[in-house]
């Protein structure tokens, strides 16, 4: 058992990335750089890991970042050809046009249209997006942040075509695969178990999201002065067909197909059912709701951007049909879906003898470093499979279906690079802490178990039965510190994975909760209301939005403690 000294000393890591980013609202660009020094100290001088252990685990992080910012560098790419050629403005007109309610126009940007982005590009783009597209069509700049952050969270467990679950679940799983195959799975087997639990709570919690995101928006931004709830409840039925239309193929797609594809699959099976509707004459309300007239509204409502003025709707992209706007990501869905669902093609691009050993090297479909530094630490990434390489075959693509010209390919090729810097900087040295951490307990002549073991034992002493109910809170501190869902299930799944252990509960369901609060906690991460801001010239209100979605999040977080007790303890307590 360890003492409380060392409890401590193996929380300070976390510590210091908390109060850097949380209480002194420091960039991750400069908070996580200290939070790796003090993982390093903390190991070297209290759980005596050699040099070369703790460069070897750095490393090992570092060849994870990588894998990441592939997958990332690929989604912005793709986004940001579509935005130069214009056709993500069609897409987006193509939404507006269906209604000029604002209600309506909520549930298919601010949910379908967000969800869509967050399944194809993730790490905070989508209420980047979506926000100065709804300013655009008129909506106020902080209202249009609101509507775009709550209408993502239900797909950001999937964002970046799977990306928190590919890499920030299967990859720390790597240290438990002995007891995970004890219990009967591969680690990746494992991961889309929690994949499909994490939809399930998402299912169940999530469909009502559209709602919310109307009764937000009507309830602080409408011309009742008490905030009447009428006008969110007259489009309450339309809002819960939207969500169970997402919600179905989106549970189905992550219990039958694999991680890359609820969000995507979610919103546009779901997104193309209830615009069919609405367009059919169903569901549409049967009065107009608008906005106060805009000298009425109030200075923190607008930012340096006027409503209405960005130039969103623009009449000169008829020449760009929907269908031809939308092709590179149904090319992408096509692409993902045969690579993982045709065995001859998954097999041949995760093959890892096709290629050449130098060393301890792997280099070709897939590249790996054995042993590292003479480690028992090991890694590779087989580059083909990971969605970073189709996204670009995709973005790629899109030059000859709209006509690119050079400087259209070159400027998006340059703001997806401006765009990597900052998550560069970040990823490298939280997966790399997060590595030192998971790392610690393994060299032969370390006698303490690891960092995240004694944590996670520490905190199952603590809560007992009752840890279910927390578990997806830890998922969304995390996210809320580092502004990615990926980041805090790299950070705290291994926690979670453990502490399910020392508890008995069902692993699936503990890290599948840490994988829904990861989601949640973006409603609050510092680093996306920032960037959503700043798109519509709204800077330096993140408090108030902070403040605001605080009432989502604790819907979420409670309805999914409560699922979570009732599946470890009365449903699937006999789950591994």
């Amino acid at each position: 058992m360890a003492t409380t000294v060392e409890i401590l000393l193996a929380a300070t890591p976390l510590l210091v990335a908390g109060v850097l980013l949380v209480g002194l609202l420091w960039p991750a660009t400069r908070a996580m750089p200290i939070a790796w020094i003090t993982a390093l100290i903390v190991g070297y001088f209290i759980w005596e890991m050699p040099p070369d252990w703790l460069a070897a685990a750095s490393i090992n992080g570092v060849i994870t970042a990588l894998s990441i910012l592939w997958i990332v560098f690929g989604a912005l790419l793709l986004l940001y050809m579509l935005q130069e050629a214009g056709a993500f403005d069609r897409i987006n007109r193509g939404f507006a046009t269906v209604s000029d309610d604002r209600r309506v126009q909520i549930v298919l940007i601010g949910f379908f249209l967000a969800t869509f982005i967050e399944g194809a590009a993730g790490f905070g783009t989508p209420a980047a997006v979506v926000a100065p597209l709804m300013l655009g069509l008129g909506f106020p700049a902080l209202a249009a942040v609101i509507a775009g952050i709550i209408g993502h969270i239900i797909a950001v467990t999937y964002g970046a075509v799977g990306t928190p679950i590919i890499i920030g679940i299967q990859s720390p799983m790597q240290v438990f695969e002995e007891d995970i195959v004890e219990g009967g799975f591969t680690v990746v087997e494992f991961s889309n178990q929690v994949a499909a639990w994490a939809a399930t709570y998402h299912a169940l919690v999530g469909f009502v999201m559209p709602f919310i995101a109307v009764l937000m928006v009507v309830h602080f931004f409408g011309d009742d002065e008490d905030g009447s709830w009428g006008p969110a409840l007259e489009v309450a039925p339309l809002c819960l067909f939207a969500g169970i239309s997402f919600a179905v193929p989106y549970w189905a797609s992550a219990w039958f197909l694999t991680a890359e594809f609820p969000a995507l699959i979610g919103s546009m099976v779901g997104g193309a059912i209830t615009i069919s509707a609405l367009r059919a004459g169903y569901l549409l309300p049967d009065s107009h709701w608008e906005f106060p007239p805009r000298e009425e509204w109030p200075d923190h409502w607008v930012g340096t951007i006027e409503p209405g003025s960005s130039g969103t709707v623009d009449e000169g992209l008829e020449d760009i049909s929907l269908a031809r706007a939308w092709a590179p990501y149904a090319l992408l869905v096509v692409l993902l879906v045969v690579t993982r669902a045709v065995d001859p093609i998954s097999s041949f691009i995760n093959n890892a003898d096709i290629g050449v050993e130098v060393g301890s090297f792997t280099i070709g479909i897939v590249l790996g470093w054995s042993e590292i530094l003479g480690t028992g630490i090991s890694n590779s990434v087989a580059w083909v499979n990971v969605p970073g390489f189709w996204l670009i075959l995709s973005a790629l693509a899109a030059i000859p279906i709209y006509r690119m010209t050079g400087e259209e390919v070159s400027a998006a090729f340059a703001e997806a690079g401006r765009k990597l810097v900052s998550p560069f900087i970040a990823l490298i040295f939280v997966i790399a802490m997060v590595q030192v951490m998971l790392q610690s307990g393994n060299p032969p002549t370390v006698e303490l178990q690891g960092m995240i073991i004694v944590l996670a034992q520490t905190t199952a002493d603590i809560l007992g039965p009752v840890y279910p109910f927390v578990a997806a809170l830890i998922g969304a501190l995390g996210a809320a510190m580092a502004g990615s869902n990926t980041v805090s299930n790299i950070t705290f799944s291994g926690f979670q994975f453990e502490a399910a252990g020392e508890l008995g509960l069902p692993r699936q369901i503990i890290v599948g909760a840490q994988a829904v609060g990861g989601a949640i906690g973006n409603l609050v991460a510092i680093h996306n209301l920032v960037a959503a801001l700043a798109t519509v010239g709204l800077v330096g209100q993140e408090g108030r939005v902070m403040r605001l979605n605080l009432m989502p999040l604790l819907y979420y977080s409670l309805m999914v403690g409560i699922l979570a007790m009732l599946f470890s303890y009365v449903l699937f307590p006999g789950l591994f």
